[in-house]
């Protein structure tokens, strides 16, 4: 389901695209998940705390709204053991939410600092990140700026991101995401609507199936 990261001015723009307020024109179809796994990618490898704290920020904002399970798909995929250890943070940030549980045995090594280079010292005189106290991942305080500025509401980006629509509709589930396939393009077979949304088959026939309903048509098997 992971694909190769895009390169930067497309990433930017599936950024953008799912409501992180990044200068740039927004790709309204950019997948959730894997623009949320490669945005990670950004700020643990590169080092680029902006996309981070941007990052973070649109998780406590949108997090009721993320496909757990297509996210843990491609987390999983993702060889990078400072991508893993991000969210193997997140379960413990957002412990209540149980959905993300399994992301907390991800990564079982030796906590990993965010910064290269003086995180004891700025953890002795800031103090940690709230959010990711006793997780994996050692942040010092006011180094991800949280800002809501820097993000679409809920509001905003149903009206932008048609999968995020669904997904509200819905609820972040893969139907939703079939439907969103479905409304793009109407004339899809249940096989190829399952591979555009990266399904089971048996999932997306009965999404076809329902679709099909709706628009007094019938279901092809393809």
């Amino acid at each position: 389901m992971l694909s190769e990261r895009p390169d930067d001015a497309s990433l930017t723009r599936d950024m953008v695209g799912i409501g992180m307020n990044f200068a740039g024109d927004a790709n309204p179809d950019a997948p959730i998940e894997e623009t949320l796994v490669f945005a990670t990618e950004v700020g643990m490898e590169d080092h680029d705390f902006r996309v981070l704290a941007v990052l973070t920020t649109w998780i406590d904002i949108h997090q009721k709204h993320i496909n757990v399970d297509r996210l843990a798909r491609c987390v999983d995929e993702h060889p990078s053991q400072r991508v893993l250890a991000y969210w193997a943070a997140v379960a413990t940030w957002l412990k209540k939410d149980r959905r993300f549980a399994r992301f907390a045995k991800l990564y079982e090594g030796p906590a990993l600092d965010l910064m290269p280079v003086g995180t004891d010292f700025q953890i002795a005189r800031r103090g940690e990140d709230a959010r990711f106290e006793g997780s994996p991942l050692r942040v010092p305080a006011g180094t991800l700026r949280d800002r809501t500025a820097d993000v679409l509401s809920p509001e905003a980006l149903v009206r932008q991101h048609a999968g995020y629509r669904n997904r509200v509709r819905m609820g972040p589930s893969w139907r939703a995401d079939v439907w969103t396939v479905l409304e793009h393009d109407p004339t899809l077979n249940a096989a190829e609507a399952a591979r555009r949304a990266g399904c089971s088959f048996a999932t997306a026939w009965r999404v076809v199936e329902d679709y099909r309903v709706l628009q007094g048509g019938e279901v092809r098997l393809g």
